[in-house]
C-alpha cells in the first residue's frame, strides 16, 4: 500500500473512532482536526517494513502552539490485509488512548477512571479501558478488572517522572503485557520511552499466563496537580471543574465506576 493510501485509511479510521465519543473530527491535510484546538497527527512508524499495521498517532491539545502538549502512542492491529491491520490499530488506540484523552477532557468517569496513587505525590491520573486480545482472554480480562495497575507500579514509575517547573502538561504511560507461560512480555513506556524498572515491576505482578497467546494494552495520562489553568491543555481546562485537574483528584464512585473490563466489553460490542 502506498504512503498516501495508508494515510487515507488511518485518517478515515480516526474520524470514525472519534465520532464514537461524540467528537467531530475532519481531515485537513496531514492532520485530523477536532473540536477547538485539538487534532490527531499521523507519523510514519520507523522500520515498519511495509504492511506491518503499526501506526504512530499523536493527540495534540493545542495544535496552534509549537510547544503545545502532544500525547504520542504507537499501536498495532490485526487483520488479513494491510488496510484491516491499520483500521484495527486505530481501533486499539481509540479503545485505550483516545478514551483516556476524552475522559481527561470531559471528566465524567464515562471513558476512564480518575486515580491519585499515594506513591506518585503531586500527580493525578486518568486510566482508559484495557484492550485484551488473543486466545482465552477471559482470565486476563477478569484479572485486570480486579486490579488497578498504576498504584502497583507507582513506586517504579516515580523516578521516571519529571519534577518541578520542568513537568510536562501531560505525561503518557503505556502498559503492554501478555504472551503465554514461559514467553511472556511486559513493557511500560513513559512518553514513548521504555521504563526498565516499571517494566520489571509489571512482569513481577501475578497476571495469569496461559498456554495460548493473549495480550493486553492500557494507557494512562498523568497530569501534575496544582498546575495553573493557563498551562493545562485547553480541552482539559474546560473540564477542570469536573475532572479535578486544578484541585483534588476525582475518583469515580463505585456506582459510576465501570472498570476496565466493563468498558472493554462495551467498546468491543460497539465495534
Amino acid at each position: 500500500m502506498r504512503a498516501q493510501s495508508r494515510l487515507d485509511v488511518i485518517q478515515r479510521s480516526v474520524v470514525r473512532e472519534m465520532a464514537r465519543f461524540g467528537q467531530r473530527f475532519t481531515v485537513e491535510g496531514s492532520v485530523v482536526r477536532g473540536p477547538g484546538t485539538t487534532a490527531v497527527a499521523v507519523r510514519e512508524h520507523p522500520g515498519e517494513g511495509g504492511g506491518s499495521g503499526h501506526v504512530d498517532l499523536g493527540f495534540a491539545f493545542d495544535v496552534g502552539r509549537a510547544d503545545g502538549p502532544v500525547v504520542w502512542d504507537c499501536t498495532a492491529g490485526l487483520g488479513r490485509t494491510e488496510e484491516e491491520r491499520l483500521e484495527s490499530a486505530v481501533r486499539m488506540w481509540a479503545t485505550t488512548t483516545a478514551a483516556a484523552v476524552v475522559e481527561l477532557q470531559e471528566g465524567r468517569g464515562t471513558h476512564g477512571d480518575h486515580v491519585r496513587p499515594a506513591l506518585l505525590p503531586g500527580w493525578q491520573a486518568v486510566q482508559g479501558p484495557a484492550a485484551v486480545f488473543g486466545f482465552d482472554s477471559e482470565r486476563l480480562s477478569e484479572w485486570l478488572a480486579g486490579h488497578q495497575l498504576l498504584p502497583e507500579l507507582a513506586g517504579a514509575l516515580a523516578p521516571e517522572l519529571s519534577s518541578g517547573c520542568a513537568e510536562p502538561a501531560v505525561t503518557g504511560v503505556k502498559l503492554f503485557l501478555g504472551g503465554r507461560a514461559g514467553e511472556d512480555v511486559a513493557e511500560v513506556r513513559v512518553n514513548g520511552e521504555v521504563s526498565e524498572p516499571a517494566s520489571a515491576a509489571l512482569r513481577a505482578l501475578g497476571w495469569p499466563r496461559g498456554e495460548r497467546l493473549c495480550w493486553a494494552r492500557l494507557f494512562v495520562l498523568l497530569v501534575p496537580e496544582g498546575r495553573p489553568a493557563g498551562e493545562l491543555p485547553p480541552a482539559a481546562v474546560g473540564a477542570a471543574g469536573d475532572a479535578g485537574v486544578t484541585g483534588p483528584a476525582v475518583v469515580a464512585s463505585p456506582a459510576a465506576r465501570l472498570g476496565v473490563l466493563a468498558r472493554w466489553r462495551r467498546a468491543r460490542a460497539g465495534r
